[in-house]
């Protein structure tokens, strides 16, 4: 299943991503460590523990065994068993005679595997090997390398119980067949809800490549889109910050949260364009959250709503104002420069599944809604301190099912697209649907009110 996906701006990638090293040891500890495994182990109560011990000790034991059968292995024993292999090996230790292995000569016998037998005291001096390395470092740059008008789409998917990032590549073609594959993916423990990509110089420098993904979780994920193979994100926004054990059986494990974290699951981010170290966060909990990147901490938490907040949304031409919609079955428009002011709230009919602010106006909106509909708002109707009375702008009947998404084109005014779980895709001009794509069918019919 498809989450979410988001574009990455042109050129916004490097032209050719960053490896990432291994895990060692110490990470690898610091992995287990972590509270996602104690999670798993402390939600079936200390029996589990104590099995999850016996096993460990016995896994132990299993390894000293065979740690202890692998050093008298190695060893030239005088004292064997009838029968055991033993006397064999020390044989051929023997006939090796490795006590006096430096004290042979020097000059290397005929037949040998020394270096007598290259034609080069080294691989770095054989050409015919040299260019053969050369042409697979080559061939596996060129297989990462994303040049200047390669398109990116992040995925966040799940398949099979497996949860994914995949970033898809698309190559422009002088035909009409463009070819799109999957350039890396990166594993994640949670179930994706929601994606926002970003720019902002966690790392340092001007600018990034970042992915900040919710999931059922209360912690917000981002990762770097530069590295490849990466393990863990470069930065996770609030979530849990310690599992205490429990102290009697049948009584839940208290969880206690970083400052400022969500408490539920998280159903929606909008990062702000110009204010690049923001991000706006929406959750199950009620809440609405603005996080400053760059210090990797809550600024403002808002608690307008009185059901899950599903959406947020930040004004292309007034940054400060931030729009998020709820199961409430209300709008509310708030600045964030002062977050204790009650905002500009509208009602709606359904549960409020997305937003969209017009980038060619900076007065409209348009909420999708559970209900297949599509309605738009001006904001200059609103009305302060109560539901506005104020008509939408256009009531558009865009699906037979829920609206799950809704997308404005930046290049094209009026242009809308929806996405609804009767598995089609909608367009719409101002308030006439324009065209509907099915999918599954692969054709397009077009009609206009």
């Amino acid at each position: 299943m498809i989450a979410a996906i988001s574009w990455v701006p042109r050129g916004a990638s490097k032209a050719v991503p960053e490896v990432a090293e291994p895990p060692s040891k110490e990470e690898i500890e610091e992995i287990l460590k972590s509270g996602v495994v104690e999670r798993s182990g402390d939600s079936d109560g200390e029996e589990d523990d104590e099995n999850m011990d016996a096993v460990a000790s016995e896994k132990a034991d299993e390894v000293s065994t065979a740690l202890s059968a692998a050093d008298a292995l190695g060893r030239i024993s005088k004292v064997t068993k009838a029968g055991s292999g033993f006397e064999d090996i020390a044989d051929g230790l023997r006939e090796l005679d490795m006590d006096n292995y430096d004290e042979e000569d020097e000059d290397v016998k005929l037949f040998s595997t020394g270096l007598g037998d290259l034609y080069y005291p080294s691989n770095d001096m054989d050409p015919y090997l040299k260019d053969k390395d050369d042409d697979d470092d080559t061939e596996e740059i060129e297989d990462l390398s994303i040049k200047p008008m390669d398109s990116l789409i992040v995925c966040a998917r799940t398949d099979d119980e497996v949860n994914l990032l995949e970033v898809y590549l698309l190559e422009p073609s002088d035909n009409d067949e463009s070819n799109m594959y999957v350039h890396h993916e990166v594993v994640i423990s949670e179930f994706p809800l929601c994606t926002a990509w970003l720019d902002c110089p966690i790392k340092g420098g001007d600018k990034g490549n970042f992915i900040a993904i919710g999931s059922m979780e209360p912690a917000i994920e981002i990762w770097d889109l530069d590295i490849i193979d990466a393990v863990e994100p470069c930065l996770v926004l609030g979530g849990q910050e310690e599992l205490k054990k429990k102290k009697k059986k049948g009584k839940k494990a208290s969880i206690k949260y970083k400052e400022g974290s969500h408490t539920d699951s998280v159903l929606g981010l909008a990062w702000n364009k110009e204010f690049r170290n923001i991000l706006a966060s929406a959750s199950a909990d009620r809440q609405v959250k603005i996080w400053d990147v760059a210090a990797g901490k809550c600024n403002i938490t808002m608690e307008h709503h009185t059901d899950k907040v599903q959406a947020v949304a930040w004004n292309h031409h007034a940054p400060q104002v931030l729009l998020s919609g709820s199961f409430d079955h209300s709008v509310v428009m708030k600045d964030g420069r002062i977050p204790s002011h009650s905002g500009y709230r509208w009602s709606v009919t359904a549960d409020v599944e997305s937003l969209a602010w017009d980038p060619h106006s900076e007065h409209f909106f348009v909420v999708s809604l559970e209900d297949g509909t599509v309605r738009g708002f001006d904001v200059r109707a609103a009305i302060s301190n109560s539901a506005s009375q104020s008509l939408p702008s256009f009531t558009l009947h865009a699906h037979e099912k829920a609206v799950s998404t809704i997308s404005y084109n930046p290049a094209a005014p009026n242009l809308l697209a929806t996405g609804s779980t009767d598995k089609m895709v909608s367009f719409s001009h101002s308030c006439n649907v324009v065209g509907l794509i099915f999918p599954g069918g692969g054709y397009l019919y077009l009609y206009v009110h």
